[in-house]
């Protein structure tokens, strides 16, 4: 995680920012530390980085890349306002002990927010932010299978706003977002979908934070809850709507670093 000492709207790059209005620093500072106290009590080891003045997006660490084993494909973001963060986050990695891979100069890939496991399979959204391209590439550095899904809504411009493997078997996920091509291939390889409603996917009800049978999310997803505990999950909702002003929540502001419990790599 990243401390959101920076944060704010500096440019406009997704539908959710408008530098008109504006995130309040100390709300957002209270729901971020709201958010890493929770992960802490729900068992979590929380390693911070350096935010940095005049890169506000750091604080989503999702963003930095996607984590393999011991190896961290690095991010290559399609807006310049971004890109800034990659040389610290390569650093970041190094230093803790990850291989990094730097992806081709022609393929734009944004990390976690874009390629998430579920099982054996890497499911990478694509066109909004990261090319169907580098998913492949990446998929084929780790040798594992991949599943594109187009995703047709800018509103919902990374996969880990819309989609959200809890298990090796279950994912939440809101199938506007995806074209049919890409809802059908869902259907086909994730044995239990769990759909969001719309107002609950516009407070990024997809973008949460599986902990075992934990899963933490922003306020106002009770329907959602509802699913999850049904199915056995414990949920913890925490207010990240500072958060949401820039296009982003729970999942966005973390990194998970020791594989998702959704994969099989771990």
């Amino acid at each position: 995680m990243c401390p959101p000492d920076y944060y704010g709207i500096e440019y406009e790059i997704n539908p959710w920012m408008s530098r008109s209005q504006q995130s309040d620093p100390k709300f957002a500072c209270q729901q971020w530390e709201a958010l890493n106290q929770l992960l802490q009590s729900l068992g979590a080891h929380v390693e911070l980085m350096t935010p940095v003045k005049g890169l506000p997006d750091l604080v989503f660490t999702a963003n930095a890349g996607l984590i393999w084993k011991d190896v961290a494909f690095l991010s290559l973001f399609r807006h310049e306002a971004r890109q800034g963060e990659t040389p610290l986050d390569r650093d970041w990695f190094q230093k803790a002990g990850f291989e990094t891979i730097e992806m081709p100069d022609d393929c734009f890939f944004e990390g976690a927010g874009d390629a998430l496991f579920c099982g054996d399979t890497l499911f990478a959204g694509y066109l909004i932010r990261s090319d169907v391209r580098a998913m492949q590439w990446v998929a084929e550095k780790m040798n594992c299978r991949v599943i594109p899904l187009q995703l047709v809504d800018d509103f919902y411009y990374h996969l880990d706003t819309c989609f959200c493997p809890i298990s090796k078997t279950e994912a939440i996920y809101y199938p506007p977002a995806f074209d049919e091509y890409a809802q059908q291939a869902l259907k086909e390889h994730v044995p239990h979908l769990i759909p969001v409603v719309e107002n609950e996917a516009q407070r990024f009800a997809c973008n949460a934070v599986v902990l075992d049978q934990s899963v933490v999310l922003n306020t106002g997803c009770l329907q959602l809850e509802k699913d999850l505990n049904a199915r056995g999950y414990q949920t913890y909702s925490t207010p990240l709507d500072e958060f949401i002003k820039a296009g982003g929540s729970a999942k966005c502001l973390t990194l998970r670093l020791d594989g998702e419990r959704a994969a099989v790599w771990p």
